[in-house]
């Protein structure tokens, strides 16, 4: 029902935030991330995640749009609620818990209070496959030596191949000739994915 509440910041905690919009405060449960990045903030705007339980109507707010993605991503897996995803978000970054989930890092995933390792490889399983698709600029990151291996994998991964098989081939590909363009590389990748 909400996209986002913006308003004046009444009351921040690290759990929770009072957004004071149009003379209404809404009480929205936040994680130590979107804290972190709300601290010090007169004025905030939040994504919102509205849980309506028989007892409550809970809101749940995020800094960006991306964790609230993989908030809702979290929550759709069987074992995990929204207060074991919000713990998650306060223990990792959403960059650490993606990373963990690509990697299939169970350990750290289990090191979250709440998460144990059968929970850790169900979500590894189940999202292992949807985190993969998230934009490209979240997954790559850019560094001088590899400029033109990121942009080749940042354009094919925006066609819609998968991550892993993309760098196989990428580097296959560089390693044969380095001082390609990047059209040539791309054009190359398609043909063998």
């Amino acid at each position: 029902m909400f996209e986002y509440i913006k308003g004046a910041v009444a009351t921040l905690k690290p759990s929770h935030i009072i957004l004071e919009a149009n003379s209404v405060g809404y009480f929205i449960h936040i994680s130590l991330n979107t804290y972190t990045q709300l601290h010090g903030n007169e004025t905030a705007k939040l994504y919102i995640h509205q849980v309506i339980r028989e007892d409550a109507h809970l809101l749940y707010g995020f800094f960006a749009e991306t964790e609230r993605e993989l908030f809702r991503m979290l929550i759709s897996v069987s074992g995990i609620g929204s207060n074991t995803a919000i713990m998650m978000f306060s223990s990792l970054s959403p960059d650490e818990i993606r990373s963990a989930i690509l990697t299939e890092n169970v350990n750290l995933l289990k090191s979250i209070k709440g998460i144990g390792i059968k929970t850790a490889q169900r979500v590894i399983i189940d999202l292992k496959d949807k985190v993969g698709k998230s934009p490209a600029s979240e997954q790559i990151v850019a560094s001088a030596d590899n400029t033109l291996r990121n942009e080749a994998l940042s354009a094919l991964i925006m066609l819609g191949f998968a991550k892993k098989p993309v760098e196989k081939e990428l580097d296959k590909i560089l390693a044969a000739n380095p001082k390609q363009s990047v059209e040539s590389v791309i054009k190359q990748a398609l043909k063998s994915l």
